[in-house]
């Protein structure tokens, strides 16, 4: 029996969802990235902080992007490596990156909670553009805690990059990866 069969709508989407690595070089409208974050807003946020803003690189805006990555990794004798050249261009390639950042409060239980509806805001986002046939991968790599990267984007201190999402029509959709069962992680307490 197939895991899909049986299921809602929307629980069809979030078991078919994957992140995608290899994108069409397709172009987005970026109107339509603005309505699928306006329907990711509507995320479980305690208080109604509201505690994200978003920077979309798109076109020749996506070299601001690429050079912030590209300043942030080391050099060799001062050149950029071969790796990071290609991996640039990799990034080039991409229709459209969407940094996602936070205010970082020093209360820990606002920070958790607000974490918690950033991370939920992404998800809500990613279920959205896959039902439309877009695709994307969150990457929260080691450069976007770097100085020169985060300084390249914007981001402030004091604020927290939590995903750069790549975005764009899947070139390769990747099987499923397999899941524990949650009988084997739920402890189940009646008594």
């Amino acid at each position: 029996m197939s895991q899909l069969e049986g299921k809602n709508a929307v629980e069809r989407n979030i078991i078919s969802r994957r992140t995608i690595k290899a994108f069409k070089k397709d172009p987005i409208n970026v109107e339509e990235i603005i309505e699928l974050l306006n329907v990711a807003k509507w995320a479980p946020n305690h208080k109604l902080t509201e505690p994200w803003r978003f920077q979309l690189y798109v076109d020749e805006g996506k070299e601001t992007f690429v050079q912030a990555y590209i300043d942030s990794q080391p050099t060799v004798d001062g050149e950029v490596t071969k790796r990071v050249q290609n991996k640039a261009q990799y990034y080039r390639d991409i229709p459209i990156h969407l940094a996602v950042i936070m205010p970082e409060d020093p209360r820990q239980r606002r920070w958790d909670e607000d974490y918690g509806a950033v991370s939920s805001l992404i998800q809500n986002f990613q279920l959205a553009a896959w039902e439309r046939g877009i695709g994307m991968i969150w990457r929260t790599n080691d450069w976007v805690y770097d100085p020169v990267f985060r300084e390249g984007i914007g981001a402030s201190p004091g604020e927290k990059v939590v995903a750069t999402l790549m975005i764009g029509y899947p070139k390769h959709v990747p099987a499923a990866g397999l899941r524990t069962g949650i009988r084997e992680l739920i402890t189940i307490i009646d008594k």
